[in-house]
């Protein structure tokens, strides 16, 4: 690889690890420039878990730093999105990605009318008591959300956001900072199963990781400082952006 693709990396890392903490779908820039760079698919894909998971141990670290978020309550929710991950990478070889993203765009198209039409939900949250424990389709959705999250990852913080929110009753910032935190837990499983199968290069992630601690650790910061209206703002720039690649809208011209 040639030497100039490094600071590329780190730079993009920011851009993606910010788009990531405060919405999702940073997988959508990093996959095809991981690609572009020479890796498989395959490697690419589990290359991209090292830089996901320390961007997501950032994140999480610095919410919880600033208390938005309990350690118990991202573990009751990750137990169902943990075990859904880890079967979704051993079957991310046999992945239909052509029909996954036409389906995965069409769903993130119904989300931005979600979050426009019925925005209070997403910014204010509900009351929720305080040990959050899954239910039954709380458990479904989550293993579901995971299930992707192990495939392919890309476009993984939308739907944990709308489970957190909609599902689970948070508010924005406090959705996002447990997102990263389910993120941190099931990746370490995901990406053990890349490892086992060589497909990590070490290299290439920890570079590209370096930028993505940076973004997440600007991310969190600017979260709780603009609150939820202004993340709502990047959520539906991200979502529609996320849904139209997905679509094949960017490759008509």
């Amino acid at each position: 690889m040639e030497w100039y693709f490094y600071p590329i990396l780190v730079l993009t890392g920011i851009l993606v690890g910010f788009i990531n903490t405060l919405a999702g779908a940073g997988s959508l820039i990093t996959l095809p420039l991981l690609m572009y760079m020479g890796l498989p698919a395959g490697i690419a894909n589990g290359t991209n878990r090292v830089a996901i998971l320390l961007q997501s141990l950032v994140g999480a670290g610095s919410f919880l730093h600033q208390k938005v978020i309990r350690i118990r309550d991202g573990i009751w929710l990750s137990v169902p999105a943990i075990v859904g991950a880890v079967i979704g990478a051993f079957f991310a070889v046999d992945l239909n990605d052509a029909l996954l993203k036409k389906i995965i765009g069409i769903l993130l198209i119904l989300m931005f009318f979600v979050i426009i039409i019925n925005p209070e939900t997403w910014i204010k949250g509900k009351t929720v008591p305080k040990k959050v424990r899954p239910g039954f389709w709380q458990v479904l959705i989550f293993f579901g959300i995971g299930l992707y999250g192990g495939f392919i990852q890309a476009g993984i913080g939308f739907f944990l956001l709308a489970g957190l929110v909609l599902g689970a009753g948070l508010d924005l910032i406090k959705a996002n900072a447990l997102k990263n935190l389910i993120v941190v837990l099931y990746t370490v499983f995901a990406l053990a199963v890349f490892i086992l199968n060589d497909q990590v290069n070490w290299p290439v992630g920890l570079t590209l990781a370096s930028g993505n601690m940076l973004g997440a650790w600007l991310a969190a910061r600017i979260a709780i400082k603009k609150g939820t209206r202004f993340i709502r703002v990047i959520l539906l720039m991200a979502i529609l952006a996320a849904s139209l690649d997905m679509l094949g809208f960017f490759r008509l011209f």
